[in-house]
């Protein structure tokens, strides 16, 4: 019995291990930690519909990426459903995907559309996309497939 107890332990310490130190693709906008949304939480742009900065004591790993959160609650609502708050396009900037290059972003500017979170490289860039957001979203729909797997210094 013991035994079995001690099993779980070190599979369940192991699996954090290597989810933790797995790198996100060149698919998601993450730092040199792996951390996206410059450390904002996810959960918080539904919900209060703003930017507000996560703890790296209360996180998750998504898709490669480590995401916090401000509340362990709001981790534990994205943990039941990782893509209704993962971002658009990676995390990667919503203008530029519709652009067909990959910026990264500094998770204050950002919009929820038809329940979808976009997020892009600031403020002033935001400004642009909102202009013409529905045909920057068709347009980056469109484009995201041919960049995706791309390394955004190789576009």
């Amino acid at each position: 019995m013991k035994n079995t107890s001690l099993f779980k332990t070190i599979i369940a310490f192991t699996s954090l291990l290597v989810s933790s130190m797995s790198f996100a693709g060149v698919d998601v906008e993450t730092d040199e930690n792996s951390v996206i949304l410059a450390g904002h939480d996810a959960v918080s742009y539904f919900t209060e519909s703003k930017a507000v900065e996560g703890s790296a004591a209360i996180s998750a790993v998504h898709n490669g990426a480590i995401y916090h959160f401000s509340s362990t609650a709001n981790r534990d609502v994205f943990n039941t459903n990782p893509e209704k708050y993962a971002p658009q396009f990676g995390g990667f900037c919503a203008y530029g995907a519709s652009l067909g290059k990959k910026f990264d972003i500094d998770g204050k500017a950002f919009e929820v559309v038809d329940d979808k979170l976009y997020v892009n490289k600031n403020l002033i860039v935001y400004e642009t996309w909102s202009e013409n957001k529905a045909e920057n979203i068709t347009s980056a729909v469109k484009q995201w497939p041919n960049i995706q797997n791309v390394a955004a210094d190789k576009l």
